[in-house]
Order: structure tokens, then C-alpha cells, then sequence
């Protein structure tokens, strides 16, 4: 008789956690960004949010929770109850990056994490201030080989994949460099605005309007070929640093152990939005790629890009520090 209590005690629970991610979402959901606003993994959280909210018919709350090189809001997500209450949109350089960087972090990329969908790809710009006296990138590096000092260059944060970019660009155009690290692209930009930095290789969407305006200048586009919304800036290849290429990438993932009808309602939705010409226009504006892949091509995807980076980070002895 014990036993069947118990089996009917697990059979209701079942029950009723199947209504739970049925009757779902009853309230906002708070999606955080590990970054501080004002750069691509907001732009893509705020633009996704916003679609999101009007198709669930809740409104979908973007919490910026900046900090520790993107693991204190990485972590507040791994923690947080999987309910489908709390999302992360999440920039490749902190969950594929820093896995490898830091010896202790208190998540893990694949075991605390469900992948819902990507929703952006973006290769990265090299984006040098207005002020600089350079015209062209084998300008700026014969002006960072000559000046005395070398370039100082910005990153989101240590170990990012700015900071990652920043030391190939060290490699590879053989120029001193000085990395200071900031808590997200927002306020890398407005140093750079400011020439208390010189460089920052980052994402189009954290510098594209300054750019646009002339206050920055793109010396170089890290992809494969040049992005319809910078028609004037190179590739890297032609620039004259062949083989300098940088991509980021960005997804929304809930908490392991999210009802998985949350997690097919969520991805469903995410694959309309991004597929939207909306979507694609606003992306395509701001120098990225609208990219979905769905739950299990995202795990897959991440998987490959654990070992790509791991094995960039040691061959190049890249530290958090």
C-alpha cells in the first residue's frame, strides 16, 4: 500500500510540473547579461527581449549583472531555479572562454546549462579612436612601433575574447601592446572615445554608430569578407594582416533541469524572431549575422567550440591575470 502512495505521490508530481510548463510564463522573465550595457550581448538581449515579451505575452526583463570576466552573472544563471524564469544571453568569449581561462569557476558550460538557440554571429571590427593620427591599419602599426609605448588595447573584460584578440593582433602585426581590461564593452567604448585607450577589436554592434559618425575609425573587419553595413572597411586579409580572424558569437541558455516544454517554446519563438526580416534588418544595421541553430545543433556547436578555443588559449599561454 506504501508503495503505491509513493507511485501515486511521483505520478502527481509529474502531473503537476507538466501543467506548471504548460500554464507557463505566469510572469516577466528576467533574462541576465553577464556584460555591462552599451554592448553586443545587450543589443542582442534587448532586441531579442523585446520580440520575446510580445510573443509570450510577458514581458521579459534584460538584468545586467556585470562582473569577474562575465562569471558572476554566468553563475547567478547556473544557480538560479530552472523554472523558466531566468535566461542568460550569453557571449561566446565568457562560455567557451573562460572555462579555459580560469582555473576555478563555480559553473559549468555544459552541465549547468540547457542550450535554447543561437541568435547572432559576429566577427569583430578593428575599431581605433577618431584622434589617432593613422589613416589605414599598417598605419596605426608602424604609429604603435614608433610612438614608444606601443598600442594600449581594450577588452570586455579578462580573458575575453577581445583580450584574446587583442594579444593575436600582438603576434601578428608584432607591436607592443598594453591590454586594460574593462566590465564590458559599454565602457570600453567610451574610453576608446575618449583616446584613453587606442584600440578595441570587438563585435560592430558596441562601435558601429561611432564609426557611422566618425568619432571611431574601422581599420579592419575580421571576417572572411567585408559586412554590406562597413562597405569602407577592409577585411583583415586586406588590411595586410592575412589570416586575423575573430568571431563572436551569442545564445540564450536557461538553467539545466528547465521543463523541456519551456525550453521548445522558448527555441520555437527564438527561431521566428530571428528569422524575421525585423530581425535580420536591425542585425545586418549593426555589422552581425541573424544565425539561429536550435537546442541540440547550439549543444553540438558549443562542444566543437569548447576545444577550439582551449587549444588557442594554450598555445598561446593566454591567462585571466
Amino acid at each position: 500500500m506504501r508503495i503505491h502512495r509513493l507511485v501515486l505521490c511521483a505520478t502527481l508530481a509529474l502531473v503537476a510540473h507538466a501543467a506548471s510548463a504548460q500554464a507557463w510564463p505566469e510572469k516577466p522573465i528576467t533574462m541576465v547579461v553577464p556584460s555591462a550595457p552599451g554592448g553586443s550581448t545587450d543589443f542582442a538581449a534587448r532586441l531579442i527581449g523585446e520580440a520575446l515579451g510580445k510573443a509570450l505575452g510577458q514581458p521579459i526583463v534584460v538584468d545586467n549583472k556585470a562582473g569577474a570576466a562575465g562569471n558572476l552573472g554566468t553563475e547567478a544563471v547556473a544557480r538560479a531555479k530552472p523554472d523558466g524564469y531566468t535566461l542568460l544571453m550569453q557571449y561566446s568569449g565568457y562560455h567557451v572562454g573562460n572555462p579555459a581561462l580560469f582555473k576555478q569557476i563555480k559553473w559549468n558550460p555544459t552541465k549547468d546549462f540547457v542550450p535554447v538557440a543561437l541568435v547572432m554571429r559576429a566577427p569583430h571590427v578593428i575599431a581605433v579612436s577618431g584622434s589617432n593620427p593613422a589613416h589605414n591599419l599598417q598605419e596605426f602599426i608602424a604609429w604603435g612601433k614608433k610612438n614608444g609605448r606601443g598600442v594600449f588595447y581594450a577588452s570586455s573584460g579578462n580573458g575575453s575574447i577581445q583580450h584574446i584578440a587583442g594579444e593575436l593582433f600582438e603576434q601578428q602585426a608584432k607591436v607592443q601592446t598594453t591590454h586594460v581590461p574593462y566590465k564590458g564593452a559599454g565602457p570600453a567604448v567610451n574610453d576608446l572615445l575618449g583616446g584613453q585607450v587606442d584600440m578595441f577589436v570587438t563585435t560592430p554592434p558596441s562601435v558601429i554608430g561611432h564609426v557611422t559618425s566618425g568619432k571611431l575609425k574601422a581599420f579592419a573587419y575580421t571576417g572572411k569578407q567585408r559586412h554590406p553595413s562597413m562597405p569602407n572597411a577592409p577585411t583583415s586579409a586586406e588590411a595586410g594582416l592575412s589570416g586575423y580572424e575573430v568571431e563572436s558569437w551569442f545564445a540564450v541558455f536557461a538553467p539545466a533541469g528547465t521543463p523541456a516544454p519551456v525550453v521548445t517554446r522558448l527555441t520555437r519563438e527564438i527561431k521566428t524572431i530571428v528569422e524575421s526580416e525585423n530581425y535580420k534588418t536591425k542585425m545586418n544595421d549593426q555589422g552581425a549575422f541573424a544565425v539561429y541553430m536550435d537546442p541540440t545543433a547550439l549543444g553540438q556547436f558549443v562542444q566543437s567550440e569548447l576545444a577550439l578555443w582551449a587549444g588557442i588559449i594554450k598555445s598561446k599561454n593566454i591567462t585571466a591575470d
